[in-house]
């Protein structure tokens, strides 16, 4: 009898020990099990029709300094007659009609004060860029929510050159206005003397000078010196997704866009604020300074909106 419950014994022993180690061996199964992931949502489906009075292609245009006003018309602006992109906007109007392509020029006040000319009562730069990329921002956000499949073709000069690069920069690497899915829509963005211009981030055409914006050139050494004009420097990731999509034009000695290094800060901000008359800023309907096989800024620019609208989709509407 006694060997029976010993041997009773021990098998209750064993089967408990092999209890144990199940449990223990679930146990650690159960601690090291990878966290299922968390499920995505559907890819978003764009529609295939849009309201009929939405346009195919919405041309956003942002005019330079003192080339706009706050309350002037996005469809017929007057604040300027002798707007740089004025050729090229009323060009594009007379072109195509308005539900193929209907140009918006933004509206904002474009001032640019000199803190160094204490007579000097305009805006400051920054204000005046903040609602330049604010109201351009704005318009294509709402657009692109009331017209889904319209697509954007973006351009500016000088002060609006960094607009709307810095737009372009914002939705091409996916920090909003548009959702990141919708940077297709993005079909081009033309630039004339870019002040946040850098080497390799843009697609030059024509003459191609070696300097750099004037917002890349000073950053450094104006950072907090004046206010109201912040030098921005570089964008962060340059245009992302849309670098190809992207023309730069710059001409030899602008200093806006072609800036040397500066070391006196005093010197640069006069030298910059007055860079936006010199003879080279104030000539790109010319081809005095910048041409491409005999075309000026502006003729390119309105030949390569011509090609880009040729070749946008042509959504359906109801």
């Amino acid at each position: 009898m006694s060997r029976k419950r010993s041997t009773r014994r021990w098998l209750m022993v064993l089967l408990g020990l092999i209890i144990i180690i199940a449990l223990v061996m679930l146990l650690i199964r159960a601690c090291t099990r990878e966290t299922p992931p968390e499920p995505q949502p559907p890819p978003r489906t764009r529609p295939t029709a849009q309201s009929a009075d939405c346009p195919d292609v919405e041309v956003v245009v942002i005019p330079g300094t003192w080339e706009s006003r706050a309350d002037d018309d996005p469809y017929q602006p007057h604040a300027n007659p002798r707007s740089l992109m004025l050729r090229v906007s009323s060009a594009l109007q007379q072109r195509f009609p308005a539900n193929r392509a209907r140009v918006y020029t933004i509206p904002y006040m474009a001032q640019f004060r000199n803190p160094t000319n204490l007579a000097d009562h305009q805006a400051d730069y920054d204000v005046s860029r903040r609602q330049g990329y604010a109201r351009t921002a704005g318009h294509i956000t709402a657009l692109n929510k009331r017209c889904p499949i319209t697509t954007f073709l973006v351009m500016g000069f000088s002060q609006g050159a960094v607009i709307a690069g810095d737009v372009a920069s914002i939705i091409g690497n996916g920090r909003g206005i548009i959702d990141p899915d919708d940077q297709d829509l993005v079909v081009g963005v033309g630039l004339i003397a870019d002040g946040r211009r850098v080497e390799g981030q843009q697609n030059n055409i024509g003459p191609n000078p070696p300097g750099q914006g004037a917002e890349v050139a000073l950053g450094p050494i104006l950072a907090n010196r004046f206010p109201g004009i912040s030098m921005n420097g570089k964008r962060a990731g340059g245009f992302g997704t849309l670098r190809d999509r992207v023309q730069g034009i710059c001409a030899p000695g602008d200093l806006i866009c072609d800036s040397p290094t500066i070391t006196n800060p005093l010197r640069a901000i006069g030298q910059l604020a007055g860079a936006i008359n010199n003879p080279v800023h104030a000539m790109y309907a010319t081809p005095r300074y910048w041409e491409d096989n005999g075309a000026t800024a502006t003729q390119w620019m309105f030949a390569y909106a011509v090609r880009t609208i040729d070749a946008a989709p042509h959504p359906k509407h109801f």
